[in-house]
C-alpha cells in the first residue's frame, strides 16, 4: 500500500470548491482547507505508486482552479 500526501494551491477564493471536488475522487482518504503555503492538504492511499502520482498529475491537477500540486510520498 502507498500512503502520499499531495499539497495543493488554488486560485484566490477557489479552495473551498476545490476541497469539495478533490473529496470526490477516487484514493482520496482525506482533505484539508489549510494555512500555510499551500490551501489543501490530501491523503491518497492506492496499491501502485503510479496510481497516487495519476491523482496528482491528473486528476486533482485537472480540477478547475488548481494552481499547483506537490506530491510527498510517506515512507513508514
Amino acid at each position: 500500500m502507498v500512503h502520499a500526501f499531495i499539497m495543493v494551491k488554488t486560485a484566490a477564493g477557489r479552495s473551498e470548491d476545490v476541497v469539495d471536488a478533490v473529496r470526490g475522487l477516487d484514493r482520496i482518504s482525506e482533505a484539508h482547507v489549510v494555512a500555510g503555503e499551500f490551501d489543501i492538504i490530501v491523503e491518497a492511499d492506492a496499491d501502485e505508486v503510479y496510481q497516487v502520482l495519476h491523482a496528482a498529475s491528473s486528476d486533482i491537477s485537472g480540477i478547475d482552479g488548481v494552481a499547483d500540486t506537490k506530491t510527498y510520498m510517506a515512507l513508514d
